[in-house]
């Protein structure tokens, strides 16, 4: 399907969720730069994976106005809501085949992650339920997240008019405001694109990236903070 090459009217602030976060110190300065969400990656196969009694250290000093996000790949759903119970998670992310009844059990707003590859992601995002959250991220054969890989933009903004969409894949200070023009997401993800190395942020590149996503959003960027309060 092809998509109007006219620049998207975004309806509200681009929300920023900087994923793989491994350091308080690096939280402290996503937040700081307005970052409405946080992600702890506590899947093992992962080389940005918190234990998640690490992640309990960073929780509590984060501002009101970022939700900790919990990032899971093919988990049992106990271990899902015992981790998100015990690091007090705003939301988790799923990546994988949910269980079935997943979405019921767990008493969190639920982000699906869906990875971009041929026509089966439209089939798969009609399937979900319209009150989870999309991740669209770029397929990998092995990898799951931070692949540094972008996602099809005109196939995302396709989806992205259906429902609300968290953008990821890829993104970096250098395409990220192309990318919301693009799309119009409700938000959107980076991992490897603001590190120096996986799990370790680099502050400049984290600076970039929210100078970029303000050019696209014209100015509101400062605003999200307050928006967030």
């Amino acid at each position: 399907m092809e998509v109007e090459s006219a620049p998207c009217a975004l309806e509200s602030l681009v929300r920023v969720k900087i994923c793989g976060i491994t350091r308080l110190t690096d939280a402290e300065l996503a937040a700081d730069l307005g970052a409405a969400m946080v992600g702890f990656v506590f899947w093992p196969g992962s080389p940005r994976f918190i234990d998640p009694y690490r992640a309990l250290r960073i929780v509590p000093a984060l501002p009101p106005w970022v939700s900790p996000v919990g990032v899971f790949v093919d988990q049992p759903i106990d271990y899902v809501r015992g981790v998100a119970n015990l690091v007090k998670l705003g939301a988790v992310q799923l990546h994988g085949q949910a269980p079935a009844g997943s979405y019921r059990q767990l008493p969190y707003r639920v982000i699906q992650a869906v990875r971009m590859a041929g026509d089966r992601p439209l089939d798969a995002v009609g399937q979900l339920p319209r009150h989870v959250t999309v991740l669209l991220d770029a397929y990998d054969p092995v990898r799951v997240g931070g692949t540094g890989r972008t996602v099809d933009w005109q196939a995302a903004a396709v989806i992205a008019k259906d429902r609300r969409i968290i953008l990821s894949g890829g993104l970096r200070a250098e395409n990220v405001t192309e990318a919301i023009e693009t799309v119009c997401p409700f938000g959107v993800d980076v991992a490897s694109g603001v590190e120096e190395r996986p799990g370790v942020k680099d502050p400049a590149r984290l600076k970039s990236f929210f100078q970029a996503v303000r050019r696209a959003t014209k100015g509101q960027g400062e605003e999200l903070r307050e928006a967030e309060r």
